[in-house]
């Protein structure tokens, strides 16, 4: 039977979202479960958790200490801890199995609070948000999950043609979703699962990660994740690792490490590689893309960085070289995040290319710079005095040589032996 949740602010917006429940049961769900993330209690015969019982959940929780007074206190205050309630309610339903899809609506406030809730859900787990700010940079709500973002197009206050259009569209998405998930079989398969592994890439990586992709594939065994290193990509695979989703990870690109380091707009953040090494699962590392930097269009490039080698790989983004003393700075964080993290150092490897890291850093393109290139390799180096046991692979080919990429397959199916 398909049930969804609809978390949401009731004492500001109980009509809207009793209309919302109204057209996710005509749209096909059998059930709902109307909770109440409200900062004040409201009375409704169709709220299946009210706003009492949602802090009880926080209470019972450890959180009854940083219980605001909700008379006295700052708005901000109040949602935080409304959204910590609403985290914990919504992952031990789920845990139940109490509904099979969540939604909700609202502005920034209620936005922030419904997907902080979501974003506790499993990927995989559908979750829909109709918000005010759907059309803006959404990073902060989505974070690296997989919650669908619905505009509202208009203000989520009172009903009119067009909130009923949207409402109506996301209704039957999450009503949909709802039902699929529901007749999903719950045995599990007879089959033989599949080797999930974990491929990071970009523009300039592609040609070695295709190659990587078609020799992993080919005999039917393992399935291939490729993750845009684009900060959120890396985000999410370390997501996917860390909630046992992945066997293996190739970490083939690790130019998110270089964005981090010298303020470009696709980091990962500074806990890039840590997931894979903590989780001791067959880990490859190179470093894919890490002679560059990412920023936006030419005229967004920092002031500081106007004079420096740039490449324009399309309008929308613009590259910059890596200079020897940035390379040292990406091989020491490689380096110490290796030395420190690594659970089971045997089951990591890492391969360097001799002969550029990215499409264009070969001999003879826009970013060959053999003394940066090798800077970060004498930096790196000093993971395998740290760790005895760990191999460090040097090869004389670019990184997108095909006997490159048959080297990271070997180098993987041999840590799995």
């Amino acid at each position: 039977m398909a049930t969804v949740a609809i978390l949401g602010t009731l004492d500001t917006k109980l009509a809207e979202f009793l209309k919302l429940r109204e057209l996710v049961l005509s749209a096909g769900a059998k059930d709902v479960v109307l909770i109440d993330a409200g900062r004040e209690e409201v009375q409704a015969p169709e709220i299946t958790v009210t706003h009492s019982e949602l802090v009880e959940y926080g209470e019972a929780n450890g959180f009854a200490e940083q219980k605001p007074n909700f008379q006295n206190a700052s708005r901000g205050e109040i949602v935080d801890y409304l959204a910590q309630c609403a985290e914990i309610c919504v992952r031990e339903l789920h845990q139940k199995g109490a509904f099979h899809a969540i939604i909700s609506a609202g502005g920034t406030g209620g936005t922030s609070l419904a997907t902080r809730a979501m974003r506790a859900l499993p990927i995989g787990f559908p979750k829909v948000m109709v918000s005010t700010v759907g059309s803006g940079d959404i990073s902060p709500f989505v974070g690296e999950t997989d919650i669908f973002m619905v505009y509202s197009i208009v203000d989520i206050a009172g009903w009119n043609g067009m909130l009923d259009q949207v409402f109506r569209n996301a209704a039957s998405a999450v009503a949909g979703m709802a039902t699929a998930r529901s007749t999903e079989p719950s045995k599990p398969s007879k089959h033989r699962p599949k080797r999930r592994v974990g491929i990071t890439m970009f523009g300039v990586t592609t040609p070695c990660v295709d190659m990587i992709r078609e020799q992993l594939t080919k005999d039917g065994s393992t399935e291939v994740y490729v993750f845009h290193a684009t900060g959120h990509g890396g985000k999410a695979m370390e997501r996917l690792v860390e909630t046992g989703k992945l066997d293996a990870v190739i970490d083939l690109t690790t130019t998110e490490i270089a964005d981090h380091l010298m303020g470009g707009n696709m980091s990962a953040g500074p806990h890039r590689l840590e997931a894979a090494l903590e989780a001791g699962i067959p880990y490859v590392i190179s470093v894919g893309a890490c002679d560059m930097v990412n920023f936006g269009a030419k005229e967004t490039v920092p002031e500081k960085y106007k004079e420096r080698k740039l490449y324009i790989h399309n309008p929308a983004v613009t590259l910059m070289r890596t200079t020897p003393a940035e390379s040292t700075k990406i091989g020491d964080f490689i380096a110490e995040k290796m030395s420190t993290f690594a659970k089971n150092p045997r089951k990591v490897k890492l391969i360097l290319p001799g002969d550029g890291v990215s499409i264009i850093s070969s001999t003879g393109q826009a970013f060959h710079n053999a003394e940066a290139d090798k800077a970060l390799f004498d930096a790196i180096a000093k993971a395998g005095e740290l760790l005895p046991s760990l191999e460090i692979i040097r090869r004389s080919e670019p990184l997108n040589d095909r006997s490159f990429a048959e080297t990271v397959v070997r180098t993987l199916d041999n840590i799995r032996a």
